[in-house]
C-alpha cells in the first residue's frame, strides 16, 4: 500500500480497526436514497404548491430518520465507503435546503441561515487543504452528529410554529431552542474539524521535513 492510499484511510479507521466495505446494495445505503429523495419532493412540497402540512411530515421523516442507517449499519455489519458519504451527504442537504426554503418563506432569518452557511464554507476550506495533502474526510465527531440532529428536529417544529397559528407559541418556544443549540454545536463541531485538519497536516509537514 502506497503512503497516499495510507493516508486516505486513516481518517476514517473506525470499528475497533474494522475498516468500511466497497458495498453499494445495502439497506442502510437504500435508506439514505430515500432521504436523499426526500430533499427536493420537501422543496416542491414547501415552495412549489405551498402543501405545508406533507412537508412538514417529509421533514419530520428525514429528520428522525438520521439516525436509522448509521443504527442499521453497525448492527447487520453494513458498514460501507459509500454509506460513510451518503449519511451526512443526506444530512447537509437537508439542512441547506430547508435554510434556504425557510429564509424564501421568511420562516427563518437571514441571519441564522448565513451562520450555518458560513460554517459550511469553513468546512469546505479544511476539506480542501486536506485533499491537497492527501487525506479524505474526517470521520464524523458525535459533536457534529449532535448538532444535526438538534437542527433536523428543530425545523419542522419551526415550520409548524409558522404554519398554525395555535401551536406557534409552543413550538416555536421549543423549535428555537433546539435550533440555537444545534447552531452552536454545529460551530464546536466545525472548529473540531478544524483543529484536526491542522493537526494532520502539521504530521505531514513534520514528516516531510524530516525526510528533507
Amino acid at each position: 500500500m502506497s503512503g497516499r492510499a495510507a493516508r486516505e484511510e486513516q481518517p476514517q479507521a473506525r470499528d475497533g480497526g474494522r475498516g468500511p466495505n466497497d458495498r453499494v446494495l445495502t439497506w442502510p445505503n437504500l435508506i439514505s436514497f430515500v432521504r436523499l429523495l426526500g430533499v427536493p419532493l420537501f422543496l416542491f412540497l414547501f415552495l412549489v404548491v405551498r402543501a405545508d402540512a406533507a412537508a412538514i411530515v417529509v421533514l419530520a421523516v428525514g429528520g428522525t430518520s438520521d439516525w436509522v442507517d448509521g443504527w442499521i449499519a453497525r448492527r447487520l455489519g453494513q458498514v460501507s465507503r459509500l454509506g460513510e458519504l451518503l449519511d451526512p451527504l443526506a444530512d447537509r442537504l437537508y439542512i441547506l435546503a430547508t435554510l434556504v426554503a425557510f429564509t424564501a418563506r421568511e420562516v427563518v432569518p437571514w441571519q441564522f441561515t448565513a451562520a450555518l452557511l458560513a460554517r459550511e464554507v469553513l468546512l469546505l476550506g479544511s476539506l480542501g487543504v486536506l485533499r491537497r495533502h492527501g487525506y479524505g474526510p474526517p470521520p464524523v465527531h458525535y459533536v457534529g452528529k449532535t448538532a444535526t440532529f438538534l437542527l433536523l428536529a428543530a425545523f419542522p417544529i419551526l415550520l409548524l410554529a409558522a404554519v398554525v397559528p395555535a401551536a406557534a407559541a409552543v413550538a416555536g418556544t421549543i423549535g428555537w431552542a433546539l435550533a440555537w443549540w444545534g447552531l452552536v454545536l454545529y460551530w464546536v463541531a466545525g472548529a473540531l474539524y478544524v483543529i484536526q485538519a491542522r493537526q494532520l497536516v502539521r504530521a505531514v509537514r513534520g514528516r516531510q521535513g524530516a525526510a528533507a
